[in-house]
């Protein structure tokens, strides 16, 4: 086994040779192109995979300036609603004071024509209480001492109404 036989050297170097013209001929340029198209669709497929992560990063950033958007916009509604709300509490303390002056005003004036009313009966009273005095000072004839008294009764009755 250890010998070397140049005849079986040459014929395994012919059918080595035969055989890479074949495989050459049929195999070769059919796996070449194989490898080719499976190279094309690695490369494609990469690319892909690229823009598709551009386009992924894209529409990150899209919604980032959309939630920052909505953000922005929550704030500047929750603004407007405190703006409102202020609004609305102010006009309703405004009103409520003008109601309550309102409100005071015809107390007032309640009170004023209630006085103007008592006044009026007290002048009625007084004129009546005079008229009664008038009587009394006419029906007696009085001297000095007894009208002094008299008038002196008659502050003292109106001092008690």
């Amino acid at each position: 086994m250890l010998q070397l036989n140049p005849g079986v050297i040459i014929w395994t170097a012919i059918t080595f040779g035969l055989l890479l013209v074949l495989l050459r001929a049929t195999a070769w340029k059919p796996i070449l192109k194989a490898l080719d198209d499976r190279e094309g669709n690695i490369r494609k497929s990469i690319e892909r995979a690229e823009e598709a992560k551009r386009e992924a990063e894209r529409l990150l950033e899209e919604n980032r300036k959309s939630r920052n958007e909505a953000e922005e916009r929550a704030q500047q509604l929750i603004r407007e609603a405190k703006e409102l709300s202020e609004k609305v509490r102010s006009e309703a303390v405004s009103k409520a004071q003008v109601d309550a002056n309102r409100l005071l005003d015809k107390a007032r004036s309640e009170i004023e024509r209630d006085k103007q009313q008592a006044l009026e009966q007290l002048h009625g009273v007084v004129a009546e209480l005079a008229v009664k005095a008038a009587e009394k000072i006419l029906k007696e004839s009085m001297d000095n001492a007894k009208q002094k008294k008299l008038v002196e009764g008659f502050l003292s009755t109106m001092e008690k109404n």
